[in-house]
């Protein structure tokens, strides 16, 4: 009996000396959280280990030992969110590494080239980032805008000869061959608003071979909205890929109430094997140029200002958020700068954009102006938002004046799913990686799900919350407590961490 009671020490002895001396199976384990694996699915109870820069293990792994454990506390876990429609990036990534604005709310890929914006050529842009990594993944699309002010230079205010589209779709396929997703446009911006439909629809086509997509900043999305979803419509069937139309809205007041006739017929394209989808964020509130409320370009027409004051933006819903000749005026209505210089709204709009245009023939060189605007309906943005292929996205910068560059997807979190109850927990997650991903053609990214990379957010599902507003567009939200990318940290305290994981994203 002794000698048996002997050898059971020794083999507990022994067995415990193993267990202590066992190498780490992971580099780190999360325990105890809620997994939403990105496919809309109910979540369940687990562990995530991780190892280098890919998700290794999800179940359970309470015997299993890390070189770092870190205790989700029951909060959710779920994949980093993907901005499909983001300008976070810059001209230059390399100034702001860290992307607080993108990591505080959760995003660890973003999608840049967007609205017909690049970089030109894109292996350029790609190289820098790989030369100075950045704390998030970054992908790109090739810009029709930079393609044609490459190549028409300040003669753009015309239709391109075919000698010249035929240049433009040289540069394009150089784009595609380096690794963009596809093309976007941004036709209700010079240069592109002067294309011919046959310009674009050219340029498309040569991207089917890549198995590329088109995104767009449709030609209107207010007075011409449904000739410009028809123009994407066609470029979807005739080129024969998959097209995306950017931060969905119906930013006119007489197309208020129409989302279920816009829904209607995407569906109906989708019938008919058109692969339409759309991306959305969560403002009834845009940002851009000033000038883009006249598409004929029409700026001195006081007839034109005041029905754009009436249909698509009230004077107190127009807020200057950068007007570089007058800067006391930023943050200010339309309707208060009137009142200040005595003159009507219709009037002031029309004053200053021609400010602008003098300033920037004195001084040879693009103003510093931007305006926010109310222009959409709540009731439309929940139906759009709801469409089974409508994924959330910013169209934020890190440094604009409106609040969705910081603060778009924790809006969703804590607006449209827990207030507004517009959608479930898991189906705005879905919205914000999956989908996503799906819709971007983004591998291996935007599931929590063993061989995809370790992008991963925890957040409290009852504290995320924008902070972000007008007045204080670069407040970080609150709720999101750990971000990684690719199998690092790069948020944590509500600070970013000095890491910079990111990766390039190229079309595969």
């Amino acid at each position: 009996m002794k000698k048996y009671l002997l050898l059971t020490c020794l083999l507990s002895l022994v067995f415990f000396f193993i267990c202590c001396n066992q190498k780490p199976a992971y580099n780190t384990i999360i325990r105890n959280g809620i997994i939403y694996d990105g496919n809309g699915g109910e979540p369940i109870k687990g562990d995530v280990g991780i190892n280098a820069d890919t998700i290794a293990f999800i179940g359970n792994l309470s015997n299993t030992k890390a070189i770092n454990e870190i205790d989700a506390k029951g909060n959710a876990v779920a994949p980093g969110f993907i901005d499909t429609h983001s300008h976070h990036a810059g001209k230059n990534p390399s100034d702001h590494r860290d992307f607080l604005a993108a990591v505080s709310q959760g995003i660890t890929t973003i999608v840049s080239g967007q609205d017909g914006g690049s970089s030109f050529p894109i292996s350029k842009f790609f190289k820098e980032l790989n030369d100075t990594p950045v704390a998030i993944n970054i992908a790109s699309y090739s810009g029709h805008n930079t393609l044609r002010d490459s190549v028409l230079g300040k003669d753009f205010k015309r239709f391109a000869t075919q000698s010249e589209i035929d240049k433009m779709k040289l540069m394009l396929q150089q784009d595609m061959e380096a690794g963009a997703l596809g093309l976007s446009t941004g036709l209700e911006y010079d240069p592109g608003i002067y294309s011919s439909n046959d310009e674009v629809l050219q340029l498309a086509k040569v991207i089917a071979p890549f198995s590329g997509r088109y995104i767009s900043h449709i030609r209107s999305e207010d007075r011409f909205f449904w000739k410009a979803i028809d123009e994407i419509i066609t470029i979807g069937k005739e080129a024969k890929i998959p097209v995306q139309v950017s931060h969905i809205k119906l930013a006119m007041h007489n197309l208020w109430g129409k989302a279920d006739s816009l829904l209607a017929i995407m569906n109906e394209a989708r019938k008919n094997g058109i692969e339409i989808t759309s991306d959305i964020y969560p403002y009834a509130y845009w940002h851009s140029t000033i000038r883009v409320l006249f598409p004929k370009r029409n700026f001195s027409d006081i007839d034109e200002a005041e029905n754009i004051l009436k249909e698509i933006a009230l004077p107190d819903g127009i807020i200057l958020s950068a007007y570089e000749i007058q800067p006391e005026y930023e943050g200010k209505t339309l309707a208060a700068i009137a009142r200040l210089e005595k003159k009507t709204p219709a009037q002031m709009l029309v004053e200053l954009i021609a400010r602008i245009e003098a300033w920037e023939k004195k001084n040879n060189r693009g103003c510093d102006e931007g305006i926010i605007a109310t222009s959409m309906d709540e009731a439309d943005i929940k139906k759009l938002m709801q469409w089974p292929f409508a994924n959330i996205c910013s169209d934020g910068s890190s440094t604009g004046g409106h609040p969705r560059g910081f603060g778009a997807f924790t809006r969703v979190l804590s607006h449209y799913v827990r207030q507004e109850k517009t959608l479930s927990l898991q189906e705005a997650i879905h919205k914000m990686t999956g989908l996503s991903a799906q819709q971007t053609g983004i591998k291996k990214r935007g599931l929590i799900k063993e061989g995809f990379y370790a992008d991963i957010v925890i957040f409290n599902p009852e504290k995320a919350e924008d902070k972000a507003t007008v007045a204080e567009p670069h407040k970080i939200s609150e709720g999101i407590e750990i971000v990684w990318v690719n199998g690092k940290t790069v948020f944590e305290n509500k600070k970013t961490t000095g890491n910079y994981p990111g990766k390039t994203i190229r079309r595969q």
